[in-house]
């Protein structure tokens, strides 16, 4: 079973806009730099997100990416679909072709824990997994970091003019 790395970046990207929206629109260039994700594959990932009605974008000078809705009403299976991934147990896709183009004798066991993980998914919002204190310590850190990489060059900028 896997997660591919285009759902849990979505996930990830997502848990940071909410995180930090209340300060306005959050810059894929600050993401980017937080949580160590390229910016051409954030632009893919929002483009899809924005077209699922999970994000809205501001453009200019201080625009970014914003919730288009209350963090409570999206669900982290909503993310992961929209970005067109599935978590899928079974080996074969889900196309019951596994075992000489036949179902397995283990699919239906497999492709059921794939249903469930998708229901556990669906159960948990952004607004509940961003609340749980482990998140918000991550956060804070990176946060201070960035700051203080920030102030770095800075420093180094006015010192070289």
């Amino acid at each position: 079973m896997k997660l591919s790395t285009k759902g849990r970046y979505a996930v990830t990207a997502m848990f940071d806009v909410a995180i930090h929206q209340k300060s306005g629109p959050v810059s894929l260039s600050d993401i980017s730099e937080r949580q160590g994700i390229s910016l051409s594959y954030l632009e893919q990932l929002f483009g899809r997100m924005r077209r699922r009605d999970l994000v809205a974008s501001t453009r200019g000078p201080g625009g970014g990416y914003k919730l288009s809705r209350a963090a409570n009403q999206i669900a982290i299976a909503d993310i992961i679909t929209a970005v067109d991934e599935t978590v899928d147990a079974t080996r074969c896709g889900g196309n019951a072709d596994c075992q000489n183009q036949q179902r397995c004798l283990t699919h239906e066991l497999w492709e059921d824990l794939s249903s469930q993980i998708h229901v556990f998914l669906s159960s948990i919002t952004l607004e509940d997994a961003i609340n749980k204190e482990r998140v918000v310590e991550v956060a804070e850190r990176q946060d201070r970091m960035l700051n203080a990489e920030q102030r770095v060059d800075f420093q180094t900028a006015h010192e070289n003019a």
